[in-house]
């Protein structure tokens, strides 16, 4: 049984031990918080298959690979390319999978595309796309991968933005729709007969505001959390996440986030 110590929101398939899980995949694992989890689960042990979206092998990969050899896989994925997932799902197949982090995202570009008055609603298909649609169709994709492991785990990383129940003030009007979008698709995929019938924990976990190039537009002008630090909290909340079918969304320490 897992118990939560941390606030994070992620969203983890879990059967059994996590601890006894030997590979994760992590989307978005090129930079920031993905490639922190990468390198923090290959400095477990774990065979950590790290997605990303670029042409060529990003150096930050490659640099890590170099470091923990045979334990990271790099592959390509674009969250928002559908052929591309099921490429990739079938040229893994037969891998079991023991733990999905959802981590690729977009914030939609900040307050430059995100301000009532000149909304560019282009772009808030692009989110929605990134933050919603892309970690609903890789598990889809994946189900068989995670169902076949021992761990059972899908987990997404997701925001207190996405807190209908938090709101006080305006903020980013796409990325807080698609973190609250996405925790309800997770929480309702969590009900859905393939997952429980498998075995399969679904969880949300968020960061909180941390030090990446995510968060640089406000960088210096409120207090960002440490990458390392962050990632940390977050695993040992996934390590430590009920299994009672409630899906709940925690912080990086422990503090549940409010629907």
């Amino acid at each position: 049984m897992f118990r939560i110590v941390g606030t994070l929101s992620l969203i983890f398939i879990f059967f059994g031990t996590i601890a006894n899980a030997e590979t994760v995949m992590v989307t978005g694992a090129n930079r920031g918080i993905g490639l922190e989890f990468a390198r923090q689960y290959a400095d477990k042990g774990w065979t950590v298959i790290a997605t990303h979206r670029r042409e060529d092998i990003p150096e930050s990969l490659a640099s890590l690979k170099m470091q923990y050899a045979s334990l990271i896989r790099i592959e390509t994925m674009d969250v928002t390319n559908h052929s591309g997932i099921d490429a990739l799902a079938k040229k893994l197949d037969g891998i079991p999978i023991d733990l999905i982090v959802h981590n690729a995202g977009i914030s939609g570009g900040g307050s430059a595309t995100q301000q009532f008055g000149r909304l560019d609603y282009s772009t808030f298909q692009d989110v929605m796309d990134v933050n919603v649609a892309g970690p609903l169709k890789i598990s889809e994709a994946f189900l068989d991968h995670v169902a076949a492991s021992d761990g059972k785990v899908i987990f997404t990383v997701t925001s207190s933005q996405g807190s209908i129940g938090s709101v006080n003030r305006p903020g980013l009007f796409y990325y807080r729709a698609s973190k609250s979008a996405v925790n309800m698709v997770m929480r309702n995929l969590a009900q859905h007969p393939k997952i429980t019938g498998n075995g399969i924990l679904i969880g949300l976990i968020a960061p909180g505001a941390t030090d990446t190039d995510f968060m640089a537009e406000v960088r210096g002008r409120m207090p960002l959390g440490d990458p390392k630090e962050r990632v940390a909290g977050m695993i040992a909340q996934i390590e430590s996440y009920p299994r009672d079918g409630s899906t709940l969304s925690f912080e990086w320490d422990g503090e549940e986030i409010p629907w």
